[in-house]
């Protein structure tokens, strides 16, 4: 399915409250992702992916409508050749290969333009099409944490997923 990355804009608002409001996403992302996603919400991301320059934060377009998010989050102090990777998709998407894609698209920006020698994801571990997505973009796993989420009254595993620059 074709898509494309580009910047957010506010035109984008009604689009990101309708795809982003969804129980089954919200499940496998970090709390500030919030459930139910509200107009509020979404106001307020797209005034922080709006920030970023050059730009790190990309809607995922399809047919003119944002579907998703992908951002690169380049960390500092000693971590400074680190970036982490994060990215969501509306579930009526899912299935087409479009987040393999976008990854693929994010490592190539995110080395062409951040100073960084690694981009990392913290799946959960219950989230497994998104462990696949990562293999399949050429991540490896380099370690698995246990029971260091606290999602919905449950423990999780973190799994950290590492891509270096060649």
């Amino acid at each position: 399915m074709h898509f494309t990355l580009r910047p957010w804009t506010i035109d984008d608002l009604d689009s990101l409250v309708h795809f982003a409001n969804n129980s089954n996403i919200a499940m496998f992302m970090m709390n500030k992702f919030p459930h139910p996603y509200t107009k509020e919400a979404g106001e307020n991301f797209i005034a922080f992916a709006t920030q970023g320059n050059p730009t790190n934060i990309f809607a995922i377009d399809v047919e003119g409508k944002a579907v998703g998010g992908i951002g690169l989050h380049p960390l500092s102090d000693v971590e400074s050749k680190n970036a982490e990777l994060g990215y969501w998709l509306a579930e009526p998407y899912w299935g087409n290969g479009i987040i393999t894609e976008a990854v693929k698209q994010m490592i190539n920006y995110g080395f062409n333009t951040f100073d960084i020698n690694r981009i990392f994801a913290r799946p959960f571990g219950t989230n497994i099409a998104s462990q696949k997505v990562l293999e399949k973009a050429g991540f490896i796993l380099e370690a698995k944490l246990e029971k260091t989420f606290l999602k919905n009254g449950e423990y999780l595993d973190e799994l950290i997923y590492g891509f270096r620059k060649k």
